[in-house]
């Protein structure tokens, strides 16, 4: 993922609000969001070069959400999957501070990420870069490629539109425009993350379209206090044009 914003029980009648872009490779294949065969109560998308996915829930509550952490000249070959980290959370039975104390141990093997996790209890966080695992209060948060609300002009445009489109609700319209919103950052405004300036114009966006990268899909997730869960996904191709619409509803498994 490149944009992950967040309402943790912001709103008493929907605990938990997503809003989600993923960037990647178009060559990179993957699979639009399903419930899957191998492991029946996650509802992911999937990646099929490595297996693993980078959004994603269960039947039972659980949510996880990564983002890479962008330092180019630090990357490692030959390190595992991150996308494995979130198929493994979604699919076992660790809390969420188990898990949390899991990755600050694992972590480290990998590149560098964040890692949303929540067991459907509490929420928290993983930033592998800063070393800090931390349980989340309620409230707005936004994530890209940096650490939890750095404040990338994507991150603070988002977080406020976010809190724009909670109030809409239940339409989800609002949430699924501002993902949309492929206007680049001033160049004042520009992170420095080691790559060229070309670049950070084109990746300072929330919906990004580069040579041979960029949005791959857009996530929507809006779970009610009864525990019902609604998630689209829109797949876009490498020209920003929508191929493919998901639209799931359930309700999580009690006990």
């Amino acid at each position: 993922m490149c944009l992950i914003l967040l309402a943790w029980r912001a709103d008493p009648d929907y605990p938990l609000v997503v809003a989600a872009n993923r960037d990647e490779f178009f060559a990179r294949p993957a699979a639009e969001a399903g419930w899957w065969q191998d492991v029946p109560a996650v509802f992911a998308g999937r990646d099929l070069e490595a297996g693993g996915t980078w959004l994603g829930l269960s039947r039972n509550g659980r949510f996880a959400g990564l983002t890479n952490f962008r330092d180019p000249k630090r990357n490692r070959s030959g390190t595992p999957s991150r996308g494995a980290l979130v198929a493994d959370f979604l699919a076992s039975h660790e809390s969420t501070a188990e898990s949390l104390a899991r990755l600050t141990l694992e972590g480290p093997r990998y590149n560098a990420f964040n890692l949303f996790v929540s067991d459907g209890k509490t929420l928290g966080i993983y930033e592998s870069e800063s070393g800090a695992a931390r349980v989340l209060e309620p409230g707005l948060y936004a994530l890209s490629n940096h650490l939890l609300d750095t404040p990338w002009p994507k991150v603070v445009a988002g977080k406020s539109r976010l809190a724009n489109a909670l109030r809409a609700l239940p339409d989800d319209t609002p949430l699924c425009e501002l993902l949309r919103d492929d206007r680049p950052a001033a160049d004042a405004h520009l992170p420095r993350t080691g790559v060229s300036l070309a670049w950070e114009r084109m990746l300072s966006s929330a919906f990004i379209r580069a040579p041979g990268y960029g949005t791959r899909c857009s996530t929507v997730i809006r779970r009610n206090r009864h525990g019902w869960t609604h998630v689209i996904e829109s797949t876009w191709n490498a020209v920003g044009v929508e191929t493919g619409r998901v639209a799931e509803t359930f309700q999580v498994a009690r006990g």
